[in-house]
């Protein structure tokens, strides 16, 4: 489409979507928690409403809001987009620091005008294509020293660290990578293990997650649409979680059907596989159920032809009847549009007793909803291997609150090695760490 054409229709709609949205949503993250979440009726949109507050970043020593019992401290700053954070077993910390690799073409005016404005957000800041380490200074000042671990990377996402290799996930491949406790850098040059699906980049992250007997890597692999538009041949491997053989690179499609799995993690009572799952867009504020769910081996989770179960997408075309029926329910809502991207189950002793056991969710917050959803840290409690109650905001402040301003958006989540929680904040450029009060 003529960009011409498309921006005639820009000023009008961008006023709309900036002025506040008449479709507001009719419950709340507490409220569509759950197994069982009500699921509205769809809408259709020309240009679906928007709400994006302006970012604004962290000012004169602001940081975000935590739970009572908790006290967060900031231990890097002035990043590139941080998306990740992992711990390596001498307490060091690994930052990803990237974003999309480019940019998606723009074919429709709802592309234009949602890129337009998303842009306000920060969310599409450039990011360093770096891994960054970061090193708790010894001389009891509690700051942290910084040093560029592994540079030059193309978009660069999950890590994990088996043996004495280290991994990391870039849009396009997994690498891996010589690692030595200590090091402060590494210089050779990463060898590839796979390739992994690299075209269009619409969800461009691949989560990374090592199995427990070091054998096998776990890859999300995101859809390249919101629901098929473009096409399905550029959806190939993609909207899966694939599992990799550590020795041989092959690969095979593990879980099918989810539309961008990220957070991969293993729930530490039984083992099984989880990842927390951002669903489509443009059907109103209340769809589709952002969700939590455990991933079965062979399954197939709707997307593109069906959300939350059966419930069938007439967006989706062709339709499969066949797939809609062998579609697999999430296992647990956490609310429409609050864009997990970051999942932690927590085995530490630092926190409260009240936060063991059970599963933080680091939402980065979405363009597709008013009142704003996510924009926070939430802890999901589990009981037996499964979430049960409502998610409990624990960090918060991340927009103003009238909505207008956006000072961060926490993405990656880990434990530290005496127990901290470690968030990493992409619009905020910050990495920050909760303890308990006193702890």
């Amino acid at each position: 489409m003529n960009r011409s054409i498309l921006s005639s229709v820009v000023v009008i709609a961008i006023a709309g979507s900036l002025s506040g949205c008449n479709e507001r949503a009719r419950y709340d993250a507490e409220h569509q928690a759950g197994a069982n979440p009500p699921l509205p009726s769809a809408q259709s949109f020309f240009t679906p409403p928007m709400q994006v507050p302006k970012h604004v970043g962290w000012q004169n020593g602001e940081t975000p809001k935590v739970a009572d019992g908790l006290k967060i401290e900031k231990i890097a700053s002035g990043l590139e987009h941080p998306r990740q954070v992992y711990v390596l077993p001498d307490g060091d910390i690994l930052v990803a620091e990237s974003n999309s690799p480019n940019a998606e073409a723009v074919t429709t005016p709802k592309q234009l005008i949602a890129g337009m404005i998303e842009s306000r957000s920060g969310k599409k800041a450039k990011g360093a294509n770096r891994i960054t380490l970061l090193r708790k200074r010894t001389d009891g000042s509690g700051k942290w020293d910084r040093y560029v671990f592994i540079d030059h990377l193309h978009s660069p996402f999950g890590m994990q660290l088996v043996g004495d290799t280290l991994y990391i996930a870039d849009t396009d491949a997994i690498l891996k990578y010589p690692y030595k406790s200590g090091e402060t850098s590494i210089s050779a040059g990463g060898v590839e293990l796979t390739d992994l699906p690299d075209t269009v980049n619409h969800h461009w992250t691949k989560a990374l997650l090592a199995s427990p007997d070091g054998k096998k890597l776990y890859v999300g692999v995101g859809s390249n649409s919101n629901v098929g538009e473009n096409g399905l041949d550029v959806e190939y491997r993609r909207a899966n979680v694939l599992e990799v053989d550590i020795t041989t690179g092959g690969s095979r499609i593990y879980a099918a059907g989810i539309r961008n799995p990220t957070g991969l993690q293993w729930e530490p009572k039984t083992g099984r596989l989880w990842a927390v799952a951002n669903e489509r867009d443009e059907i109103g504020a209340d769809l589709v159920p952002d969700y939590l769910t455990s991933v079965q081996e062979g399954g197939f989770y709707g997307w593109p032809y069906s959300y939350y179960g059966q419930h069938v997408d007439r967006r989706a075309q062709p339709q499969r009847p066949d797939l809609v029926a062998k579609a697999i329910r999430p296992d647990y809502s956490i609310g429409s549009h609050v864009a997990p991207l970051g999942l932690l189950f927590y085995t530490g002793s630092n926190l409260p007793a009240q936060y063991r056991g059970g599963a933080f969710i680091g939402e980065h917050g979405s363009w597709d909803r008013s009142p704003l959803s996510g924009y926070a840290v939430a802890y999901v409690a589990f009981e037996n291997g499964k979430p049960v109650g409502t998610p409990k905001p624990i960090v918060t402040g991340f927009t103003s609150d009238d909505e207008k301003e956006l000072r961060g958006a926490p993405v990656g989540l880990a434990q530290a090695q005496d127990g901290a929680l470690i968030i990493a904040d992409d619009v905020g450029n910050t990495v920050w760490r909760v303890t308990k009060t006193g702890g």
